[in-house]
Parts: structure tokens; C-alpha cells; sequence
């Protein structure tokens, strides 16, 4: 069996340029697109936009710019007013305007079906109706196959749609009625549901012939204690978001021990909301210094990193 390099990405707004800087540098060192690095991609909210441009094979590069010069396609329209469609409304923006950029960003693999992507792809989304956990995959005899025939966009648009800042939005049959963000308390990191994809009903993945790198889009650890009550909403919905991340990454840890898995997630110098768009520079500024930092051949070869996540020790004999 060859060695597998599997791609997790978590969810975080415009955050997601952080990570797309990160594989810029990769694909700099490999001369290659990050697809025919990676096998298998999954991604949730910006992470899901991440993983389906990483399995289109859009260039890192182009990702990047997309975040630089089509934010205010997607996040329109601007403040206060979409602060006033929130309060009428029930969301800021409109996941039309999201999926219309990806029809023109994606070009032909617009029209893709997860079948159709050229290596293996995990995007989490949340039933609205019954808040039931979607995980869209290719079709494969191991698994359900269920939902293949999806639309690689409409998945990565349902990904993406955070309650109070997009609409949910429908992917069609099989899923019944429309979905929000799969990060909503349950994989806004999905490197655990994707090991769990990939290990067991993916055929050629093992954990001790894969290495896994699982991104973050960064996390401000100093918030300050919410008081009115759309704080309050702001820390319920940011928790409900990411509380789960670290958990998955345990998760990752406990149970596939035999994997090589890199935890890549830094510490932000600021508080930036997943809409800002005005903080783009702050991001990318901060994204190119953690790049700097990411030894790529050192990950490629599985080697010691200060990324590298080890196994818990076994407790002693009695």
C-alpha cells in the first residue's frame, strides 16, 4: 500500500486564507498542484470551500486571491445593513451570492458531482429540519452511497452557510430540505469524520500509511466576558462553531495512533469575526507568518515538527 497524505481544514470565515496561504508555500516546494499531494480532502464552512478548490485543482495561489479580491461578492452587503438584515432577516448575507462565485471561480468542475472529483472528498453539513450530521462523499462499495450524485458546489455552499450569517441552502434528493454549516456543534474541525471515512470505508487508507495534516484557521484565546445580549448570540454561535475542534484532534489521537498527524492552528494576535472583510490584510499578514514556520518537507518526509502530534502514553502495567 502506498502512503496516503490526507487534508482536514476547519471552518473560520475569511479566516480560511490562512491555511490557503499555507498551501501556497506547499505547492511552491512541490511544483505541483495540492491535489496530487493529497488523496483525500475535507474541509467544513470556508474549510469545505478550501478542500473542493484543493480537489478542482485550482492553484493555492488563485484561492488566495479569491479571498483577497471576492469577499465583497460574497459578504454583501456591507455594514451596518447586513447587521439589519440579520435582525430582520435571521442572516447577513445570501448563500446565492457565495455559490455564484464559485460557479465562476470553479469553471468546469462547477458542473462536477462528488463522483467526479479526482480524489477522495468529505464535506460536513447540519440538516436544518431534523439536525441531522451530513458527511458528503464519493460513492464507494464500503460506504452508503448516498450522495455522490451531489453537486461538489451545493455541498460546499450548504458547508459554509453559518446560521445568522448565510441561509441554509438545499443540495437536493437524497437530502431532504435545506442545510447550515456542519460546524454547528458537531465537525467544524473534520479530521476525526474524515480518518473515520477514510480508515474505514475508503479503500487503500491505513493509519500507519497515511499522514494526516489538519488545519486551523486560527483562534483568539483572550475574548472578553460578553454582556448585552448580542454578545451573548456572538459567544453561543462562535462556540457552537469551534468548541469541538480540539476534541476531534484528541479524537485523532486516541484512536489512530498508528497515523502520522500534524495539528496546524496558531494563535491569532486578534480577535477577527468570520465576515471582517476589512481585516483581510491582518489575516494575510498573519497566514504568511505561519507559513514561514511550516517546514513542508519535514511534514512530506513524517518527520519530528513542532506540528506533530504524538500518541498518548499507555498507562503503566498494575
Amino acid at each position: 500500500m502506498s502512503h496516503k497524505f490526507l487534508l482536514s481544514i476547519d471552518g473560520g470565515g475569511i479566516r480560511g486564507i490562512i491555511p490557503a496561504l499555507a498551501l501556497q508555500k506547499l505547492e511552491q516546494i512541490t511544483k505541483k498542484p495540492a491535489r496530487e499531494t493529497f488523496s483525500f480532502v475535507a474541509g467544513t464552512s470556508t474549510g469545505a470551500l478550501l478542500a473542493s478548490a484543493v480537489a478542482a485543482g485550482i492553484p493555492a495561489s488563485k484561492i488566495v486571491d479569491i479571498y483577497r479580491t471576492r469577499l465583497r461578492d460574497i459578504f454583501k452587503p456591507s455594514k451596518p445593513w447586513s447587521t439589519m438584515r440579520q435582525c430582520v432577516l435571521g442572516h447577513k448575507y445570501d448563500s446565492a451570492n457565495l455559490h455564484s462565485v464559485l460557479v465562476e471561480e470553479f469553471g468546469a468542475a462547477a458542473q462536477w458531482t462528488l463522483n467526479d472529483s479526482p480524489i477522495d472528498i468529505l464535506l460536513a453539513a447540519k440538516g436544518l429540519a431534523d439536525n441531522k450530521p451530513w458527511y458528503f462523499v464519493k460513492d464507494n462499495p464500503k460506504n452508503a452511497g448516498g450522495t455522490g450524485l451531489l453537486h461538489l458546489i451545493d455541498c460546499a455552499t450548504a458547508s459554509a452557510a453559518a446560521p445568522t450569517y448565510f441561509d441554509p441552502w438545499p443540495v437536493g434528493a437524497p437530502v431532504s430540505g435545506k442545510l447550515v454549516d456542519g460546524g454547528v456543534g458537531i465537525a467544524g474541525n473534520p479530521v476525526y469524520q474524515a480518518c473515520v471515512e477514510a480508515f474505514y470505508y475508503t479503500q487503500g487508507y491505513a493509519p500507519a500509511e497515511t499522514t494526516v495534516v489538519s488545519f486551523g484557521t486560527g483562534n483568539f484565546l483572550r475574548k472578553s466576558d460578553p454582556h448585552k445580549i448580542t454578545d451573548w448570540i456572538s459567544w453561543v454561535l462562535d462556540a457552537l462553531l469551534h468548541a469541538p475542534e480540539e476534541q476531534q484532534t484528541e479524537l485523532v489521537v486516541r484512536h489512530f495512533p498508528n497515523s502520522t498527524f500534524y495539528r496546524i492552528d496558531p494563535a491569532l494576535a486578534m480577535n477577527i469575526d468570520m465576515d471582517d472583510i476589512a481585516r483581510i490584510a491582518d489575516l494575510e499578514a498573519m497566514g504568511t507568518e505561519l507559513a514561514a514556520k511550516i517546514d513542508w518537507q519535514v511534514i512530506l518526509d513524517g518527520g519530528d515538527s513542532p506540528f506533530l502530534m504524538k500518541p498518548f502514553p499507555l498507562p503503566a502495567a498494575a
